[in-house]
């Protein structure tokens, strides 16, 4: 069998998490197999449907790595790939199923379905069609036509039997057709509906393995009724699990971040991002973690994929991410952290080299996503700092804070080389010195010059926020402490 796979988004949104999943699955699948990656934009919903939500899915798809063979933007021998401009099929197939006697035109009001709604509401009966225009005649065609009706078209659901399938993820699964009801394959407008518009496209497209969300588990036994209508073999089918959010409510808005794009924001790199969705719900052997997309590509496999809901884990995620932070080369880390501050208003690129490699040097382990750098190295991105509440309290407490962060800005000041070398022997000579352990000279000084007890270490620290501003830095940490330290001397 020759593997054609297609992802087949609404272009109604941002590209979510599970659909960036779902994308990833079908790549991966279709070059383990040697087949072909089609992406369909399933656009006949005319009032959601926008051009920015397409070119939003076009950029999240490209900015984890996603390839597609064929689609809207690329071509291809089964275009066009745009739903809103295949009509013309719809319409063909549409007439295949009325001749054949497997769909009907209805004419009900919307009062008169809700009204039959209702009924069986009151009569505690399931919700559906009950088939009253199934055997119209063409007389009471021709009578609801003459008062301006326009029919949906309906699909004729068998009343008996079963519709079944063997899922490659979740084995044997059967529907009895008596819980389906006739289903709408065409709207009064002429628009098609998804199972229908699905039906014809992947028949159309040659698509042999459909894989997706198991949300849509319920829409097989429709599309499978289609398929046999029209006596055509359907595809393999494969649903993957939802995704939870660690409460094990299914992924939304609640948790945070669901669009790929957000979490670009946050910080996470297309390789991570892309890694990590595909630990949710796939593993090769419950071992490995850590793939490239490559590498991915050639160990995937469909029956791989679990049957059990994955949950999002946010601190796997960062996990996984750090690990290919650290597999870039360093001058790619400087790039990438580079581009990321840009968008966030800090231009590192008029520093040197020089500056940009032991920024990132000193953030070390700590930079699990990009956002880290701003995080952890804002005391060198910006003029001034704001002290920690608790770091400044901590100093307030101690004693004669204000005379050694004065001598260590003129040693710093003094340092004729100032290197991390030199301003490492400056400071620990300054501490034996004044008789105290070097390490709590460089607490006090930390504190004035990231505002934090904790930072890089502080002769990184010091070179990075340069000469002149640590010397301000220190000297206003003193002057402010000698202004509200119970232990400042008073004058």
């Amino acid at each position: 069998m020759s593997v054609r796979v297609r992802f087949a988004p609404s272009p109604t949104g941002h590209l979510h998490v599970g659909g960036a999943r779902t994308a990833l699955y079908n790549q991966l699948f279709a070059r383990s197999q040697g087949g072909v990656f089609v992406l369909r934009i399933e656009d006949t919903d005319a009032e959601r449907s926008t051009h920015a939500s397409t070119a939003a899915i076009f950029e999240g798809m490209r900015w984890l790595g996603l390839a597609w063979d064929e689609g809207p933007d690329v071509g291809g021998a089964h275009g066009p790939y745009l739903q809103s401009e295949r009509r013309a099929f719809y319409e063909r197939y549409r007439e295949a199923l009325v001749a054949s006697g497997h769909a009907y035109a209805a004419y009900d009001s919307p009062d008169e379905l809700d009204a039959m709604r209702q009924a069986q509401t009151t009569q505690q009966e399931p919700q559906r069609y009950d088939g009253r225009h199934r055997s119209l005649t063409p007389v009471q065609r021709e009578a609801f036509e003459a008062a301006g009706r326009a029919p949906v078209w309906r699909f004729r659901c068998p009343a008996v039997g079963a519709v079944a399938w063997d899922d490659v993820v979740r084995g044997r699964i059967e529907f009895q057709n008596d819980v389906l009801d006739d289903f709408v394959l065409v709207r009064s407008d002429g628009l098609p509906t998804y199972n229908f518009a699905c039906v014809v496209d992947d028949l159309e497209m040659r698509i042999s393995h459909v894989i997706r969300g198991d949300d849509h588990i319920s829409n097989t036994p429709r599309q499978l009724l289609i398929y046999a209508a029209l006596g055509e073999p359907p595809p393999v089918y494969a649903h993957a699990s939802m995704i939870l959010g660690p409460d094990g409510k299914r992924l939304s808005k609640r948790h945070g971040a669901t669009s790929v794009d957000a979490f670009g924001d946050l910080g996470i790199v297309p390789e991570g991002m892309l890694n990590f969705l595909a630990l949710l719900g796939w593993s090769l052997d419950g071992e490995h973690e850590l793939f490239s997309l490559a590498q991915l590509e050639e160990v995937f496999r469909l029956e791989r994929v679990g049957a059990s809901p994955a949950v999002f884990d946010m601190e796997k995620l960062e996990w996984v991410n750090a690990q290919h932070l650290r597999r870039l080369t360093e001058d790619e880390r400087v790039a990438r952290v580079g581009t990321f501050l840009a968008r966030r208003g800090y231009d590192i690129s008029t520093r040197t080299q020089e500056w940009r490699l032991t920024f990132i040097r000193a953030l070390g382990d700590r930079l699990k996503t990009l956002r880290d750098a701003e995080g952890y190295g804002r005391f060198a991105l910006v003029e001034s700092i704001e002290l920690d509440s608790e770091a400044w309290t901590e100093l307030l407490a101690k004693t004669d804070v204000a005379s050694r962060l004065q001598a260590v800005a003129e040693a710093i000041a003094s340092d004729r080389d100032f290197t991390q070398a030199s301003l490492e022997v400056e400071i620990r000579l300054l501490a034996t010195t004044l008789g105290v352990k070097a390490g709590e000279l460089m607490g006090l000084a930390r504190v004035a010059l990231t505002g934090r007890k904790v930072s890089p270490g502080i002769f990184d620290v010091i070179w990075l926020v340069g000469r002149e501003r640590a010397v301000a830095r220190l000297s206003e940490a003193a002057v402010r402490w000698s202004a509200e330290s119970p232990w400042a001397p008073q004058a």
